[in-house]
């Protein structure tokens, strides 16, 4: 992509939380930032992803040009990378797989967008896809400047998942695809790991300090426990290999709906007494 055009989607997306429009929008989208293979100057990319449980895909199509994109160079030289969410940033690895692997998850990534497919017919070289694993042990950076925006981004996020995830749903015929099947399993992690979190020392905390915040903590204990057996249930009939996506859009419809009611109580309630804590 020309030069100024990557400049505008990125201060799109640093503006935006992640956000952009174009080309981009709607879709999943990191700023991926590498070390210059030959000056060693650091350099940030706008590229899509697939998920793939606790790493991340991006495939190094230059839109099916002849030769590879300059990151992807980058990385093999540097595989140290860092990766922006619009939520968060963390430090990963970069590894360029190969083999039946390579094959087998272009061949996933094709079967969600045909487009793949469409680059790789455009040139004769194999397209590289590159895992990102994070090489950070502690918490991720998050972007938000206070405790309240924080909790903000991050639920958003969530919705911005589901609206995706319910607009490939859509999509997907009669079948159900095997990227979207990870697609909804990385979705019921990641609610799986903020809640746990939430439950282990946010919560706690705000009990501690708050004891009239009981009642609302109550609650949203309570929709915890809802949410994890939507989420369960999800589980359960994605693990099912003759699920069809009627069925899966079904338990993703309960999902987003409970959720959305939960986000929204959540925010309401905690986010005006998190900011105040902090000021």
């Amino acid at each position: 992509m020309p030069h100024d055009f990557n400049q505008q989607v990125i201060d799109e997306f640093r503006a935006n939380a992640g956000r952009v429009g174009g080309p981009f929008e709607g879709g999943r989208l990191i700023l991926l930032t590498t070390t210059g293979a030959r000056g060693g100057a650091r350099h940030t990319t706008p590229v899509g992803y697939l998920p793939d449980g606790e790493r991340i895909l991006v495939i190094a199509s230059a839109g099916g040009a002849p030769r590879h994109p300059a990151w992807y160079h980058n990385l093999v030289a540097h595989p140290h990378v860092t990766v922006e969410t619009g939520v968060f940033d963390y430090e990963a690895r970069a590894e360029v797989l190969t083999g039946t692997e390579r094959d087998r998850l272009f061949a996933r990534a094709v079967e969600a967008d045909p487009g793949w497919a469409a680059y790789q017919a455009k040139t004769r070289r194999t397209l590289p896809v590159v895992a990102l694993t994070s090489a950070e042990a502690g918490p991720p950076r998050f972007a938000g400047a206070t405790p309240g925006a924080t909790l903000t981004l991050v639920h958003d996020a969530f919705r911005r998942e589901l609206r995706t995830i319910r607009r490939e749903l859509a999509a997907s015929g009669s079948l159900l695809g095997a990227q979207l099947r990870v697609n909804c399993l990385a979705l019921c992690q990641g609610l799986d790991n903020h809640h746990a979190g939430e439950d282990r020392m946010m919560f706690p905390a705000l009990r501690h300090r708050s004891p009239e915040l009981a009642p609302v903590l109550d609650r949203l204990d309570e929709e915890h426990r809802r949410i994890a057996a939507l989420l369960a249930e999800l589980r359960r009939t994605l693990a099912d290999p003759s699920a069809a996506p009627g069925g899966i859009r079904a338990e993703v419809e309960r999902l987003t709906g409970e959720l959305e009611a939960h986000l929204t109580y959540e925010e309401e309630q905690l986010i005006p007494l998190l900011d105040a804590m902090a000021g």
